[in-house]
Protein backbone atom coordinates (compact mmCIF):
# COMPACT_ATOMS: atom_id res chain seq x y z
CA UNK A 1 0.00 0.00 0.00
CA UNK A 2 1.36 3.44 -0.89
CA UNK A 3 2.14 6.07 1.73
CA UNK A 4 -0.63 8.27 0.30
CA UNK A 5 -3.20 5.51 0.64
CA UNK A 6 -2.04 4.79 4.19
CA UNK A 7 -2.31 8.47 5.08
CA UNK A 8 -5.80 8.66 3.56
CA UNK A 9 -6.91 5.64 5.52
CA UNK A 10 -5.39 7.03 8.71
CA UNK A 11 -7.16 10.35 8.16
CA UNK A 12 -10.47 8.58 7.52
CA UNK A 13 -10.00 6.49 10.66
CA UNK A 14 -9.43 9.61 12.75
CA UNK A 15 -12.51 11.23 11.18
CA UNK A 16 -14.94 8.45 11.97
CA UNK A 17 -13.42 7.87 15.41
CA UNK A 18 -14.01 11.54 16.22
CA UNK A 19 -17.54 11.34 14.78
CA UNK A 20 -18.37 8.28 16.88
CA UNK A 21 -17.08 10.02 19.99
CA UNK A 22 -18.69 13.39 19.32
CA UNK A 23 -21.93 12.09 17.77
CA UNK A 24 -23.65 10.91 20.97
CA UNK A 25 -22.69 14.15 22.71
CA UNK A 26 -24.10 16.20 19.82
CA UNK A 27 -27.36 14.23 19.90
CA UNK A 28 -27.51 14.74 23.67
CA UNK A 29 -27.10 18.49 23.13
CA UNK A 30 -29.86 18.64 20.48
CA UNK A 31 -32.31 16.37 22.32
CA UNK A 32 -31.89 18.29 25.57
CA UNK A 33 -32.65 21.54 23.74
CA UNK A 34 -35.85 20.09 22.29
CA UNK A 35 -37.18 17.82 25.01
CA UNK A 36 -35.20 18.37 28.19
CA UNK A 37 -32.49 16.61 30.16
CA UNK A 38 -34.24 13.29 30.76
CA UNK A 39 -35.13 12.55 27.13
CA UNK A 40 -31.74 13.94 26.17
CA UNK A 41 -30.11 11.46 28.54
CA UNK A 42 -32.11 8.62 26.98
CA UNK A 43 -30.92 9.67 23.53
CA UNK A 44 -27.36 9.85 24.87
CA UNK A 45 -27.60 6.28 26.18
CA UNK A 46 -28.98 4.91 22.90
CA UNK A 47 -26.45 6.81 20.76
CA UNK A 48 -23.56 5.62 22.93
CA UNK A 49 -24.85 2.03 22.76
CA UNK A 50 -24.79 2.27 18.96
CA UNK A 51 -21.48 4.14 18.60
CA UNK A 52 -19.34 1.72 20.63
CA UNK A 53 -20.21 -1.44 18.63
CA UNK A 54 -19.72 0.55 15.41
CA UNK A 55 -16.25 1.49 16.61
CA UNK A 56 -15.59 -2.19 17.33
CA UNK A 57 -16.67 -3.20 13.83
CA UNK A 58 -14.63 -0.49 12.10
CA UNK A 59 -11.48 -0.73 14.22
CA UNK A 60 -11.60 -4.48 14.99
CA UNK A 61 -11.05 -3.67 18.66
CA UNK A 62 -12.86 -2.13 21.60
CA UNK A 63 -11.71 1.44 22.37
CA UNK A 64 -10.67 1.32 26.02
CA UNK A 65 -11.37 4.86 27.17
CA UNK A 66 -14.64 5.39 25.25
CA UNK A 67 -15.74 1.95 26.46
CA UNK A 68 -15.21 2.94 30.10
CA UNK A 69 -16.95 6.26 29.48
CA UNK A 70 -19.81 4.44 27.76
CA UNK A 71 -20.25 2.13 30.75
CA UNK A 72 -20.67 5.15 33.01
CA UNK A 73 -23.09 6.75 30.54
CA UNK A 74 -25.27 3.65 30.81
CA UNK A 75 -25.06 3.49 34.61
CA UNK A 76 -25.37 7.17 35.47
CA UNK A 77 -27.72 7.88 32.58
CA UNK A 78 -29.93 5.02 33.71
CA UNK A 79 -29.97 6.35 37.27
CA UNK A 80 -30.81 9.83 35.97
CA UNK A 81 -33.88 8.54 34.13
CA UNK A 82 -34.94 6.03 36.77
CA UNK A 83 -34.72 8.45 39.70
CA UNK A 84 -35.56 11.55 37.64
CA UNK A 85 -32.48 13.24 39.09
CA UNK A 86 -30.15 14.99 36.65
CA UNK A 87 -27.34 15.09 39.22
CA UNK A 88 -26.20 11.61 38.19
CA UNK A 89 -25.55 12.42 34.52
CA UNK A 90 -23.85 15.67 35.55
CA UNK A 91 -21.51 13.82 37.89
CA UNK A 92 -20.55 11.26 35.26
CA UNK A 93 -17.80 13.32 33.56
CA UNK A 94 -16.25 14.18 36.92
CA UNK A 95 -16.12 10.55 38.01
CA UNK A 96 -14.86 9.23 34.66
CA UNK A 97 -12.12 11.86 34.32
CA UNK A 98 -11.01 11.40 37.93
CA UNK A 99 -10.95 7.63 37.37
CA UNK A 100 -8.70 8.01 34.31
CA UNK A 101 -6.47 10.46 36.20
CA UNK A 102 -6.16 8.13 39.19
CA UNK A 103 -5.46 5.07 37.02
CA UNK A 104 -2.76 6.82 35.00
CA UNK A 105 -1.22 8.55 38.01
CA UNK A 106 -1.45 5.43 40.14
CA UNK A 107 0.25 3.35 37.47
CA UNK A 108 3.21 5.70 37.57
CA UNK A 109 3.38 6.11 41.35
CA UNK A 110 2.69 2.53 42.42
CA UNK A 111 4.02 0.41 39.56
CA UNK A 112 6.31 2.81 37.67
CA UNK A 113 4.36 1.92 34.55
CA UNK A 114 2.98 4.41 32.01
CA UNK A 115 -0.43 2.86 31.43
CA UNK A 116 -1.01 4.89 28.28
CA UNK A 117 1.44 2.56 26.54
CA UNK A 118 -0.81 -0.54 26.48
CA UNK A 119 -3.75 1.66 25.44
CA UNK A 120 -2.09 3.62 22.63
CA UNK A 121 0.93 1.45 21.94
CA UNK A 122 -0.46 0.37 18.57
CA UNK A 123 -0.86 4.00 17.48
CA UNK A 124 2.36 5.50 18.86
CA UNK A 125 5.85 4.10 19.26
CA UNK A 126 7.62 6.14 21.93
CA UNK A 127 10.64 5.80 24.16
CA UNK A 128 10.06 4.96 27.82
CA UNK A 129 10.72 8.59 28.73
CA UNK A 130 8.17 9.69 26.15
CA UNK A 131 5.46 7.38 27.51
CA UNK A 132 6.19 8.55 31.04
CA UNK A 133 5.90 12.24 30.18
CA UNK A 134 2.80 11.73 28.03
CA UNK A 135 1.11 9.75 30.81
CA UNK A 136 1.86 12.44 33.40
CA UNK A 137 0.41 15.13 31.16
CA UNK A 138 -2.79 13.21 30.42
CA UNK A 139 -3.26 12.27 34.07
CA UNK A 140 -3.11 15.94 35.06
CA UNK A 141 -5.35 16.96 32.17
CA UNK A 142 -8.05 14.49 33.19
CA UNK A 143 -8.18 16.12 36.62
CA UNK A 144 -8.46 19.52 34.92
CA UNK A 145 -11.44 18.25 32.91
CA UNK A 146 -13.03 16.94 36.10
CA UNK A 147 -12.58 20.33 37.77
CA UNK A 148 -14.11 22.13 34.78
CA UNK A 149 -17.13 19.83 34.90
CA UNK A 150 -17.60 20.48 38.61
CA UNK A 151 -17.49 24.24 38.10
CA UNK A 152 -19.93 24.11 35.18
CA UNK A 153 -22.63 21.87 36.60
CA UNK A 154 -22.59 23.37 40.09
CA UNK A 155 -22.65 27.02 39.01
CA UNK A 156 -24.52 27.18 35.71
CA UNK A 157 -27.88 26.06 34.26
CA UNK A 158 -28.21 22.61 32.70
CA UNK A 159 -28.21 23.96 29.13
CA UNK A 160 -24.96 25.82 29.79
CA UNK A 161 -23.40 22.72 31.35
CA UNK A 162 -24.29 20.62 28.28
CA UNK A 163 -23.01 23.32 25.94
CA UNK A 164 -19.73 23.31 27.86
CA UNK A 165 -19.24 19.66 26.91
CA UNK A 166 -19.54 20.55 23.23
CA UNK A 167 -17.85 23.94 23.13
CA UNK A 168 -15.38 23.86 26.02
CA UNK A 169 -14.28 20.41 27.18
CA UNK A 170 -14.17 18.70 23.77
CA UNK A 171 -12.31 21.53 21.95
CA UNK A 172 -9.97 21.88 24.93
CA UNK A 173 -9.16 18.17 24.65
CA UNK A 174 -8.37 18.53 20.95
CA UNK A 175 -6.13 21.54 21.63
CA UNK A 176 -4.36 19.70 24.45
CA UNK A 177 -3.78 16.67 22.21
CA UNK A 178 -2.40 18.93 19.47
CA UNK A 179 0.11 20.44 21.90
CA UNK A 180 1.49 16.97 22.61
CA UNK A 181 2.85 16.73 19.05
CA UNK A 182 6.27 18.20 19.98
CA UNK A 183 6.61 15.58 22.73
CA UNK A 184 5.64 12.81 20.30
CA UNK A 185 8.17 14.13 17.81
CA UNK A 186 11.02 14.33 20.34
CA UNK A 187 10.43 10.91 21.88
CA UNK A 188 9.42 8.86 18.85
CA UNK A 189 11.22 5.51 18.94
CA UNK A 190 12.49 4.95 15.42
CA UNK A 191 13.44 6.73 12.22
CA UNK A 192 9.94 6.70 10.70
CA UNK A 193 8.72 9.63 12.80
CA UNK A 194 5.28 10.65 11.44
CA UNK A 195 5.35 13.87 13.46
CA UNK A 196 8.56 15.23 11.98
CA UNK A 197 7.99 18.75 10.70
CA UNK A 198 4.57 19.08 12.36
CA UNK A 199 5.47 21.40 15.25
Amino acid sequence: MSDGASADRGGLRKLYATALELGPLLLFFVANGKWGIFIGTGVFIVATSVALPLYRVLEKRWPVMPLVGGFFVLVFGGLTIWLQDETFIKLKPTIVNCLFGVILGGGLLLFRRPLLKPIFGTAFRLTDEGWYKLTVRWAVFFFVLAAINEVMWRNFPTDTWIASKMFLSFPLTLVFAFFQVPLLKRHWDGDDNPFAGKE
